[in-house]
């Protein structure tokens, strides 16, 4: 009997995971250098969405200081992805302190830096030589390159496409954008995003002050309707490489808005953005 690649995903998300990588991972704190390997791999604590780096102790050149009691990310804590898992996931805002295996918890001292409780240690044998380090307390790269977010998975990927598909986005039956050039992002484990023109948004949008960075696409400007709802798009004026084909265009919340595909609504996604 075949299996399905998501079902196969979805199984193991409540085990530690890792996967080796062949890339140089370099790691600092403020400048001063924490780690440099080619020997690091790509580890997701049980229930995580999105791996974080652990790297050879012997590779570190900071130190270790065990840290205070972490906490544990319990039944309670994660979204709820009905699609996905029957119990919460942990998505990229639940702290990297909140663990969901046992281990020991290390400050992390570079220079004159610290980083607190950003070093972790699963309990687990295979990963016995190797600590896990918080990706939002330092600056990576891997080889030359900078990576922001978290580091790129493996598994997880993005198509960008042209359509010609009829794409109206209504919010109470106001119409907010309509178009019939959109290109569509598809991206590993989320719905597909409807990128469109911005001539083709036919209300006005008001530039907030909220960013937020995706390892693939880069550093997300936000738009909020005056008078509406605030955040309910998106752009990215300097996407990385992966999205240069979405520059400038204007993405809506399919959990926020009414998508409406070649005159077919679209049922609205649950997902960490839901609200």
């Amino acid at each position: 009997m075949s299996v399905r690649m998501m079902n196969l995903l979805s199984d193991s998300l409540h085990e530690l995971r890792y996967e080796p990588t062949s890339k140089r991972i370099r790691v600092s704190l403020a400048g001063e250098p924490v780690a440099e390997t080619c020997d690091a791999r790509l580890v997701w604590e049980p229930r995580r969405v999105v791996p974080t780096y652990a790297v050879p102790v012997e590779a570190l050149t900071a130190q270790l200081i065990p840290a205070g009691a972490e906490s544990y990310a319990d039944e309670d804590v994660g979204v709820r992805l009905p699609a996905f898992s029957s119990r919460p996931v942990l998505d990229p805002t639940v702290p990297f302190d909140a663990h969901s295996c046992s281990g020991t918890a290390y400050d992390v001292i570079a220079g004159e830096e610290t980083g607190a409780s950003a070093a972790f240690r699963p309990h687990d044998p295979d990963l016995a030589d190797y600590v896990i380090l918080e990706f939002a307390a330092f600056e990576w790269r891997e080889e030359a390159e900078p990576i922001v977010s978290h580091p790129h998975d493996p598994f997880k990927r993005i198509d960008v496409l042209r359509s010609d598909r009829h794409v109206r986005i209504e919010l109470d039956g106001r119409v907010l954008a309509e178009s019939s050039r959109p290109k569509l992002l598809f991206e590993t484990l989320l719905p597909v995003r409807f990128y469109l023109p911005r001539e083709d948004v036919v209300v006005p949008l008001e530039l907030s002050d909220t960013v937020s960075y995706c390892a693939y696409k880069g550093r997300a400007a936000y738009y909020s309707i005056p008078d509406g709802p605030r955040d309910v798009a998106w752009t990215y004026h300097e996407p990385l490489h992966d999205a240069e084909q979405v520059r400038d265009r204007v993405c809506f919340f399919d959990e926020l808005v009414d998508v409406i595909v070649d005159g077919e609504r679209r049922e609205r996604p649950v997902t960490p953005w839901s609200g």
